[in-house]
């Protein structure tokens, strides 16, 4: 089971993939929302904004977010590593229900380029 740090360490990883990207990517994280990202296994979750092109987490809260964020994403801490390494597909992810994103249907459509 993926630990804490490994969650904020995959977090800024991926973070760090986006201020990299160019084209319809980096276009795609340019958005300025809250967001929050459930570890489900953990019970804990990470809340900050996305703006920039980069996540910015703020804080870290136990249990489900407190506050309802414009994008929302629940998953295991291990598929969360997995997926920003590369070895989990996020639409297989989602579509079997191991991840899960909500968002509204205008950042779901700008999101979709980013996976």
């Amino acid at each position: 089971m993926a630990t804490i740090e490994e969650c904020r360490a995959a977090l800024e990883k991926l973070s760090d993939s986006m201020t990299d990207a160019d084209g319809k990517v980096r276009e795609a994280a340019a958005l300025d929302r809250s967001v929050s990202c459930h570890i489900t296994d953990l019970d804990v979750t990470f809340a900050g904004r996305l703006t920039g092109g980069r996540i910015d987490v703020r804080d870290t809260v136990p249990g489900p977010p407190p506050e309802k964020a414009q994008i929302r994403l629940a998953m295991a801490g291990d598929d969360l590593v997995a997926l920003v390494s590369g070895g989990l597909n996020f639409a297989t992810a989602w579509a079997s229900g191991r991840v899960k994103l909500e968002a509204s249907l205008l950042d779901l459509f700008r999101l979709r380029k980013l996976l």
